[in-house]
């Protein structure tokens, strides 16, 4: 397995250097300028915006441009910000944990109630309670997430009486007081912050992934071998977790991959409409300012992250199916 881990890395650098590579020439062909602010303030001088173009080497030809960036990252330096006005390695890991903690919480809430209720829609199928779970994940996956988030904003600030979501804070990550709570404390107060935006970012994927896990057992249990299991007198417990689920839940262990790959993307505008200080509003403000070395930071995480996913899906994949061979 070590062998096939540092064939899929090496296979998958030249990918992430063709992508930063487009992914450079298309920011810079974009119309703006990332020292725009420094021109317009008239207390920089216009030596001072000639010394920082030729500190970044911003007044030579792209192709150029490019290759000094690559050098500086394969050196880890991720480049300055001109829009926050420090280091992108700082800018982006100031905010970058918060956004892992509220997409690995979306991820979990996913995971820990679509699979179950895809097993039970499938075991229970053509009953009220299937026709029931079908309904629920049809509105939840035409309804926007950001309306959602609309929705839950205005009942916490409008009907502070609500059971439980009145009491729920509106945006941040931490109340003023967090340092002064106890280790449990700290950790339930940043949970009670995560539910807003966690709830959000889950509603979606829950209700894909759970008409996917319906689907796939509903497919396993009508094979063969499952036939032949309960007429051997097996549980139908043992039937459905043992034996069909195993092989159900296959496919959607790739999909686990892939969330990886969304998480710095796909949180972005529920954490901007909650409040919630992640990453979001930080790539928005360097997208509007063509703040290049900060978006291309931001680029190249989420190239790692997807192929940290990818391996990460294809080895629990071979450790799920003894069928998969990894080399």
């Amino acid at each position: 397995m070590t062998k096939y881990i540092i064939k899929r890395i090496l296979t998958t650098i030249p990918l992430l250097f063709a992508v930063s590579f487009i992914s450079f020439f298309f920011i810079r062909l974009a119309p703006g300028d990332m020292l725009a602010p420094y021109r317009a303030n008239p207390q920089i001088s216009q030596e001072t915006i000639i010394a920082l173009e030729q500190r970044f080497h911003l007044d030579k030809p792209l192709v150029v441009q490019y290759g000094y960036w690559l050098k500086n990252v394969l050196r880890g330096d991720l480049g300055f910000s001109f829009l926050k006005r420090e280091q992108v390695s700082t800018v982006i890991g100031s905010r970058m944990v918060n956004t892992l903690i509220l997409a690995l919480f979306s991820i979990f809430i996913t995971w820990t109630v679509a699979i179950p209720l895809g097993i039970y829609a499938a075991v229970h199928q053509y009953k009220p309670i299937d026709g029931f779970l079908s309904f629920i994940s049809y509105i939840g996956i035409s309804f926007p997430n950001f309306f959602l988030a609309l929705l839950l904003l205005a009942a916490i600030s409008v009907m502070p009486e609500l059971p439980i979501i009145g009491k729920l804070p509106l945006g941040g990550m931490k109340s003023p007081n967090h340092d002064e709570l106890t280790l449990i404390g700290q950790f339930f107060d940043v949970l009670k912050h995560l539910l807003v935006p966690g709830i959000v970012l889950a509603t979606a994927s829950m209700a894909g992934l759970q008409r996917i896990m319906r689907g796939n057992m509903l497919e396993e249990l009508r094979q063969r071998y499952i036939t032949t299991a309960r007429a051997k007198g097996l549980p139908e417990n043992k039937v459905v977790y043992k034996h069909a689920l195993r092989n159900a839940i296959n496919p959607l262990i790739t999909i686990f991959g892939y969330e990886f790959s969304a998480i710095l993307s796909g949180a972005a505008l529920t954490e901007i409409i909650t409040g919630y200080p992640g990453l979001g509003s930080v790539m928005l403000d360097a997208v509007r300012a063509q703040d290049q070395f900060l978006i291309m930071g931001n680029m190249l995480m989420s190239g790692v992250l997807l192929i940290c996913g990818n391996l990460l899906s294809d080895i629990l994949l071979a450790v799920c199916d003894p069928r998969v061979k990894l080399s």
